[in-house]
């Protein structure tokens, strides 16, 4: 269970949801004021207020990833993506767009902008060590696993 607030601006969009019975991801929408509606222009990037905040269980993060229709057909996507949002923060959610598209993305009030996924967090222990134990691929980067 994910408790959330709704904080005054966002009041009156739709709670975020999942969009089909198996859909891993809740969509976000821009809670912006109606009389402030404006373009993303091409290759900008804008800070979108979603008028929630979450509070996440212990041992649990949420991550803010893009729309893939948005990004298809418009090329906005999440900057960032994607974005953490830590089990201490409670905070608004916000979602860093940016259009790599060609032309302005019409950014209105209640638009879906975002997805958000929830996922369990898996806190680890580094111990330093002088060498790496060796595998087949070793330092192999980019590429080195072969072509597609």
């Amino acid at each position: 269970m994910v408790r959330y607030v709704v904080l005054p601006h966002g009041e009156g969009l739709p709670p975020p949801s999942y969009q089909s019975a198996q859909a891993a991801g809740l969509d976000l929408r821009a809670a912006i004021p109606e009389n402030a509606a404006f373009d993303l222009k091409p290759r900008a990037r804008a800070l979108v207020p979603t008028g929630i905040a979450v509070e996440l269980p212990q041992g649990f993060e949420a991550q803010i990833r893009p729309r893939s229709g948005l990004a298809h057909r418009q090329g906005v996507t999440v900057l960032n993506a994607p974005g953490t949002i830590d089990a201490d923060y409670r905070g608004e959610i916000k979602v860093l767009l940016i259009n790599l598209g060609d032309d302005p993305f019409p950014l209105k009030r209640g638009e879906r902008i975002a997805q958000l996924v929830v996922c369990p967090v898996t806190a680890v222990s580094l111990q330093l060590v002088r060498q790496l134990g060796p595998t087949e691929r070793n330092s192999g980067g980019f590429g080195s696993t072969g072509s597609c």
